[in-house]
C-alpha cells in the first residue's frame, strides 16, 4: 500500500455470502458454518439489503426450547419468541440493517461496530445495493503495513509539510513512530504528533523534537 487506506472500500471484502428473505433457517445455519461467518445480509430485488441475520438472531430458537417464557421481560419475550418460531430469513432477521457506505472512513466504521456491538457491516451504495462486507478483522488490516511504509507516509504527509527545512527525522519500529531532530517552530509539535497518529496503521507516536539552540531529549 503506497498510501493509507482511508475508507471502507480499501479494506472491505467484495465477495459476500448473502441470502434472500425466503432462505430456510437450516440453510442459514449451514451457510454460516460453511463460510465461517457470524452474520449474513438479507437481500431482495436486485441486491438491496433489507436486513441482517446473525447468530444472535438464530439463538432464540434454541434458547426457548425448554425455557419458561414467563422468566423473560415482556419486550424481550415478544421479540425473541417471534424469532424462536421463525423458519425463514425474513422472519428472523434484524431490520433495518445497520450498514455503511464504501466512502466511510475506517474510524466511522469502527465506531458503528462498537456502538452497535456488531462484528460485520454490509457495505451498500446510495441505492442500498450490496457492494461488500467489512468486518473487524478487515479494519485491523491497516496494522499490517510495514514500518517502511509508515515512515515514508509520515515523511511525505507530515514532516515535509510542517518542517520543510529538513530538521525533523522519522523513525518507525513496530508501528510506533518517533519524531526527532531540531525544528524552528516548536508550536507545531502537537500538530505533528496528531497528524502522525492519524496515519492509518500507526500504533503510537513518540516526540523527541527540540527547538533551535537545544538538543533533542535522549
Amino acid at each position: 500500500m503506497l498510501n493509507s487506506p482511508r475508507t471502507v472500500s480499501d479494506v472491505m471484502t467484495h465477495t459476500v455470502v448473502a441470502v434472500g428473505r425466503e432462505a430456510p433457517f437450516k440453510e442459514i445455519v449451514a451457510l454460516m458454518g460453511q463460510w465461517k461467518v457470524s452474520a449474513l445480509p438479507v437481500l431482495e430485488g436486485e441486491g438491496r439489503v433489507v436486513g441482517v441475520v446473525s447468530e444472535a438472531d438464530l439463538l432464540p430458537k434454541e434458547e426457548f426450547r425448554d425455557s419458561d417464557p414467563s422468566r423473560f421481560d415482556q419486550l424481550r419475550r415478544l421479540s425473541d419468541l417471534a424469532k424462536a418460531g421463525a423458519v425463514a430469513a425474513g422472519e428472523v432477521m434484524s431490520s433495518p440493517a445497520v450498514t455503511v457506505h464504501p466512502d466511510a472512513t475506517l474510524a466511522q466504521a469502527a465506531r458503528i461496530m462498537a456502538q452497535r456491538h456488531i462484528k460485520r457491516l454490509p457495505v451498500v451504495d446510495v441505492q442500498g445495493l450490496l457492494q461488500g462486507v467489512v468486518s473487524r478483522s478487515d479494519l485491523l488490516k491497516v496494522f499490517l503495513r510495514t514500518d517502511e511504509e509508515l515512515a515514508d507516509e509520515v515523511r511525505r504527509t507530515v514532516v515535509a509539510v510542517l518542517f520543510p527545512d529538513g530538521g525533523a527525522t522519522v523513525a518507525v519500529e513496530g508501528g510506533v513512530v518517533t519524531l526527532g531532530g531540531t525544528i524552528r517552530e516548536k508550536g507545531l509539535v502537537p500538530v505533528a504528533a496528531r497528524l502522525a497518529r492519524a496515519v492509518e496503521g500507526v500504533v503510537d507516536v513518540r516526540v523527541d523534537l527540540a527547538g533551535p539552540g537545544r538538543t533533542p531529549p535522549r
